[in-house]
């Protein structure tokens, strides 16, 4: 098991006598020391280990599970349940499939913009989780409308059509009663998607091959192995090759947070039973990406 989502799924299952055991008994397994409190019930018992987890690891694969939010923390789960499902795992391109979409992508405005989103993402610091509250990077996506679809009203969830700036629309099912508004009708209460950033994207983006440089990278429509069409002179090829490839990653489904902010500016996360899936209209509107912050 090399993750934290991996252990927490293999441990899903498990049943102990007292609740606050749940997660007691994996300290060892996680490597971790906390204080032994009975009485505190499992959500605050699997919040604290949970939190432990991330701070310690950065490791934000403990964010990737289905079911009903804690008390603790809305970014966690109220049970260790919700992670037996398994991790939600998207496909990914092939190398052709890239270097495609690369080729795709090979005018100055859009090299110097995936360059900046670059450099800013690299910049980004690790999650942090002190006193209940977690510190998240993400790409932010600003939800401008939400709508009920009442005709797949059940008695225990709703089913909402979501629309995010940059993002195709979307339906997302949840326990949560939310507000419901439009650009023509405007909400007081903002809510956003997120996509949490994860760093080992930035690998992604990095050749196939680690000994392949650009002068064995033959890119679809180049005119020579060693320079890429369509670029003005002096552009650092490889730098801007590897922010492209960023790019088309970024431009693939990826597992989205809904968030709706609360008095103070706080931001709560609407559970859901089903991955939120999410997808940007155009990769190549590397401005839709930009907005990069730590919530």
């Amino acid at each position: 098991m090399r993750g934290a989502r991996e252990k927490l799924q293999w441990a899903s299952r498990r049943v102990t006598s007292w609740q606050e055991d749940i997660a007691y008994s994996l300290f060892g397994i996680f490597g971790v020391h906390l204080a032994v409190i009975y009485g505190e019930k499992k959500q605050n018992a699997l919040g604290r280990l949970l939190q432990e987890i991330i701070a310690r690891s950065g490791d934000i694969t403990a964010l990737d599970w289905v079911g009903k939010s804690s008390e603790f923390n809305s970014c966690l789960p109220a049970d260790i349940t919700s992670y037996e499902v398994a991790p939600c795992t998207l496909p990914s391109p092939s190398e052709d499939e890239i270097q495609t979409a690369v080729s795709s992508l090979l005018n100055s405005t859009t090299v110097e913009l995936a360059s900046n989103l670059y450099t800013l993402l690299c910049d980004v610091k690790i999650p942090r989780f002190a006193q209940c509250r977690l510190s998240l990077p993400c790409i932010v996506f600003h939800v401008t409308a939400v709508r009920r679809r009442r005709d797949e009203d059940h008695a225990t969830y709703f089913a909402y059509e979501v629309k995010a700036q940059g993002l195709n629309d979307l339906v997302i099912i949840t326990e949560d009663k939310l507000v419901q508004f439009s650009r023509t009708r405007p909400a007081r209460q903002a809510f956003l998607l997120i996509r949490p950033w994860d760093h080992s994207l930035l690998d992604l983006a990095d050749f196939a091959d680690d000994t392949q440089s650009m002068d064995d990278c033959t890119l679809p429509g180049s005119s020579s192995h060693n320079s890429l069409a369509g670029l003005p002179t002096g552009y650092d090829s490889e730098a801007h090759l590897r922010a492209l490839r960023l790019i088309v990653h970024l431009g693939q489904p990826f597992a989205a947070f809904l968030l709706a902010q609360h008095w103070g500016g706080a931001y709560k996360r609407i559970a859901s039973d089903h991955d939120i899936i999410a997808q940007v209209k155009d990769v190549a509107s590397v401005r839709d990406m930009m907005d990069v912050r730590t919530l």
